[in-house]
């Protein structure tokens, strides 16, 4: 079973600080026996291997630790971006419904609809009949200048898209073309 993926850095996190112990303890051996060799003479070759070995445990920790923190940096900026791509989404959804003159219930269905949930759905979680959940729905269709549920999310998708580009040029320098 694949764990939820907001367990993962904390999974991450646990081996890095049981790497970090083994390194403490490798580091401490390694001193202990370089001392207790010095003593005795000439450097053994055991200590030569167990030291670059301790050193490259460390520098394995610290670039885990770096990869870790630009990994959840970038989590963090990708989960404001989706935050503020749904805001927009919800701000370009509220301006269609206002500029359409959607009443409060045609809001909720078209809210509803747009969510993708069935007639049958809306009007159980409305407590609405189906036949009304459907002359609502024939409203909005009306009023936004559509036919059907895919029109409307294609135009709203449209809208988001448009907006977004009107966004992203807001701002920036029209190149000038020279005949």
């Amino acid at each position: 079973m694949k764990r939820p993926y907001s367990e993962q850095p904390a999974i991450v996190i646990a081996l890095i600080a049981a790497q970090t112990l083994c390194a403490a303890f490798f580091l401490w051996d390694v001193i202990t026996d370089a001392m207790r060799n010095a003593a005795n003479g000439p450097v053994e070759q055991f200590l030569v291997l167990e030291s670059a070995a301790t050193l490259a445990l460390i520098a394995g920790i610290v670039f885990e630790i770096r990869v870790l923190m630009r990994l959840l940096q970038r989590k963090a900026h990708l989960e404001r971006q989706v935050s503020l791509a749904a805001r927009a989404f919800h701000d370009v959804i509220e301006e269609r419904f206002t500029e359409w003159s959607l009443t409060a219930a045609e809001r909720d269905v078209a809210h509803f609809s747009v969510k993708g949930l069935s007639i049958t759905d809306i009007a159980s979680l409305r407590g609405s009949a189906e036949g009304t959940v459907k002359s609502q729905l024939n409203a909005i269709y009306r009023k936004a200048g559509v036919g059907n549920r895919g029109e409307l999310l294609s135009l709203l998708i449209e809208e988001i898209m448009d907006h977004d580009s009107a966004v992203e040029g807001a701002g920036q320098p029209v190149a000038e073309t020279s005949g």
